[in-house]
């Protein structure tokens, strides 16, 4: 290990033995604050938890490296290091080794105050520290048990209730075993998941593992970026399994009382330390078969680790890294079918758009398949599930005025406008106000009238393009409000308009845009709700919403297991072909007209959007045998006036393609791609997925460059 390490090291310099840093909503490193490479979803506090208490009483007095010393700071990274700098604090101890976790927070549970930072602890000692990206679901029961033993929690966030199961089940285990057979940190990691519900990216530090940390996640992204001197041996770090005969049936914390004897760790002869640490990672060993100096960093995203070193292994759901002597452990309970045994340590490419593909082809596909976590994140901190409320900051001291506003324009470009024209419906019947829906180029070429009492709504993913950001300017300078629904943080839109919302769905870098029109969508959906809220008589209706976005991230993964079926369907039945219909009726109608437009832009196929209540109105003269034509047939009140024009098709020999919900009676021989129920405004989210994918199978099987499409730009900077 590096023996000159001092924390000063640890906290700016980099030049540390390891470190271990995790971050929340942004791509970012801790080591200064003029390195951060990308803000795309904001956060409202920081926090680092270091080895060392090193705030000095007297000078002098000796360093004590087996405490851990927290620093948290509501606000930027610079606040924070400026609050590091502030205090007294030992930088120049030596240590053979550090370990340090880092996180920056958006607020999901509780505000942002300094007792809600991360990292949270166990207690007033810090024997266990915690960050952690995700929510915990169950965070309340486990919170409820806690408190029941004796535990004071601190914090608002279901953080904490982490810290405090951890130093639980960590003391009831000393208690019955004694400290001579205390238990593996990778073990107590493995009894403390087991009772987590939800999403997580975890880092655990603890005063009891000095030098050592654990890591683990499920539904979030963890990835560990190695750095030596020299070269690894071998390219990849085995998955240490337990043998079936030392793996103990543990119970369930919070199962019912007499079912479980509740968390423990038995290993017959043995301590578990001994039992698990007789091997070593063969990456990190020397020549000599000795460990070599190595720093280890933990990251959500690459690019926090990129300037460091481009070695990285990415963890797979329910994998436990655990790190000590300077090597690199991972744990799995057990081995599932078809589990490999080695995770890869992978180089990552120079270019920043290339390391954040991870494990998929494209970036197009990678942010199809993001959206179950995206559209959460869009949600996350602003929806009340249990309560039934949607909080959205940025529009707080606005809504009164919306609300009395003669109609709202929702003016935008592309992918965009669909996503206004798939709410509009939602808008006029939650808040009884017109509204109207406007392509941005069009509606500065009529010079359309804006008057004072108007609020116009701009919609776009980059926030920069030029149409929209002309369509804002004309209506600023006719004194209209102006609101902002954008993904980039400081973009054009965001700063000009009088008030908005982020979507957070993450970068997005495929030109054709997936993720940020579900987030869109969802955005202008809370929008609708939050306008409603003084509404008795909308009460009903808002919980249903609600409940239906609380399925949602279920949904869209659902509909993604249909990946393999669309790709056989694209090959056999659509590639042939020149054109393609797409047919859609009330909220759907937005649905085909986005499907088209990704079609379009990808395939380069040429596909059109079509009203179903207008097929009859001259687009029914192209149906024959060779049209593909794919249906929006999902249940709402329009299901049957869209099963009438799927038998006018099929009357004059078409074949269409059926989006459906499970259980629809169709006529014998149409090809259905089942897509879950949700409620009617929200079932575009839904119906758009297979869309989605069709148009990137397509575009992949014509050999087209899916990231980077013939004459498109991703941000559209000119008129």
């Amino acid at each position: 290990m590096n023996p000159n390490s001092t924390l000063k090291d640890l906290l700016w310099n980099g030049s540390i033995s390891m470190r271990f840093v995790l971050s929340q909503d942004e791509a970012r490193n801790f080591v200064d604050c003029d390195y951060y490479r990308q803000e795309y979803r904001g956060y409202d506090s920081a926090g680092l938890a270091v080895d060392g208490d090193g705030l000095l009483s007297n000078v002098g007095e000796p360093y004590q490296p087996r405490s851990v010393s927290i620093f948290q700071q509501v606000g930027k990274v610079k606040l924070l290091k400026e609050h590091i700098a502030s205090q007294n604090i030992n930088t120049e101890a030596i240590f053979e080794s550090h370990a340090g976790i880092a996180h920056t927070r958006w607020a999901t549970h509780g505000q942002p105050k300094t007792v809600n930072c991360h990292p949270q602890r166990s207690d007033s000692n810090n024997e266990f520290t915690v960050v952690h990206n995700g929510i915990i679901t169950n965070y309340r029961e486990i919170k409820a048990f806690l408190e029941s033993k004796g535990f004071k929690f601190e914090s608002e966030t279901d953080t904490e209730a982490i810290a405090k199961l951890t130093k639980y089940i960590y003391d009831s285990n000393i208690k019955e075993h004694g400290y001579d057979r205390k238990p593996d940190f990778s073990e107590l990691a493995k009894l403390v998941i087991k009772e987590l519900e939800g999403a997580y990216g975890l880092l655990i530090k603890s005063v009891h593992y000095p030098d050592e940390l654990v890591a683990t996640r499920k539904g979030s992204p963890l990835l560990i970026g190695v750095k030596t001197e020299k070269k690894l041996k071998v390219d990849f770090v085995d998955v240490e399994f337990v043998d079936a005969e030392s793996e103990q049936n543990t119970g369930s914390l919070l199962a019912p009382q007499g079912t479980s004897s509740g968390p423990s760790l038995t290993v017959p002869g043995n301590t578990l330390q001994d039992h698990l640490r007789h091997s070593q990672s063969r990456a990190f060993l020397s020549e000599d078969n000795t460990p070599r100096p190595i720093e280890f960093f933990l990251a959500s995203d690459p690019a926090a680790v990129v300037e460091h070193t481009r070695k990285v292994l990415f963890l797979e759901d329910d994998d436990i890294a655990h790190i000590y002597d300077g090597e690199l452990h991972i744990h799995r309970v057990r081995r599932d079918v078809n589990e490999p045994g080695t995770r890869a340590i992978e180089t990552l490419e120079l270019e920043l758009q290339q390391i954040m593909k991870g494990k998929f082809t494209h970036f197009m596909q990678k942010e199809i398949f993001e959206q179950p976590e995206s559209v959460i994140n869009t949600m996350r901190g602003r929806v009340d599930f249990e309560n039934g409320t949607v909080q959205l900051g940025g529009l707080r001291s606005w809504l009164t005025t919306i609300r009395r506003c003669r109609r709202i324009i929702m003016i935008a470009c592309g992918t965009s406008y669909h996503s206004c024209l798939a709410t509009r419906s939602i808008f006029e019947e939650l808040t009884e106000i017109p509204v109207s829906v406007e392509l941005a180029s069009d509606f500065l070429d009529r010079r359309s009238p804006v008057f004072r009492d108007d609020t116009c709504v701009f919609v776009s993913q980059s926030g920069e393009t030029a149409d929209t950001i002309m369509a804002l300017q004309y209506c600023l300078e006719r004194g209209a409000l102006t609101v902002g629904i954008v993904n980039s943080v400081g973009s054009s839109i965001s700063r000009q308009t009088h008030c908005g919302v982020h979507i957070n769905a993450g970068p997005e870098i495929g030109v054709a845009s997936t993720k940020a029109y579900t987030s869109q969508y969802i955005a202008l959906v809370m929008v609708a709700l939050s306008l409603s809220d003084d509404r008795v008589s909308q009460l009903q209706r808002r919980k249903e919403i609600i409940h239906g976005l609380s399925n949602i991230s279920e949904q869209i993964a659902e509909v993604l297991k249909l990946d393999d079926h669309i790709r056989d369907l694209c090959e056999k039945d659509l590639l042939r072909h020149k054109s393609l219909l797409l047919l859609g009726r009330g909220y759907q109608f937005a649905t085909a007209l986005e499907g088209a437009l990704k079609i379009k832009e990808i395939s380069y196929m040429h596909s059109e959007g079509v009203l179903a209540g207008e097929l009859k109105h001259g687009v029914l003269a192209l149906v024959d045998e060779n049209l593909p034509i794919i249906v929006m047939a999902t249940r709402d009140s329009l299901f049957p006036k869209v099963m009438s024009a799927i038998e006018q098709v099929t009357a004059r020999s078409g074949n269409p393609i059926i989006i459906c919900n499970p259980g629809t009676s169709l006529a014998d021989g149409l090809q259905r791609l089942e897509v879950p129920q949700s409620v009617d405004c929200l079932q575009g989210l839904l119906n758009v997925i297979p869309l989605q994918l069709m148009s990137y199978w397509l575009a992949i099987k014509h050999g087209h460059d899916v990231d980077f499409p013939r004459n498109l730009a991703k941000s559209v900077t000119v008129e």
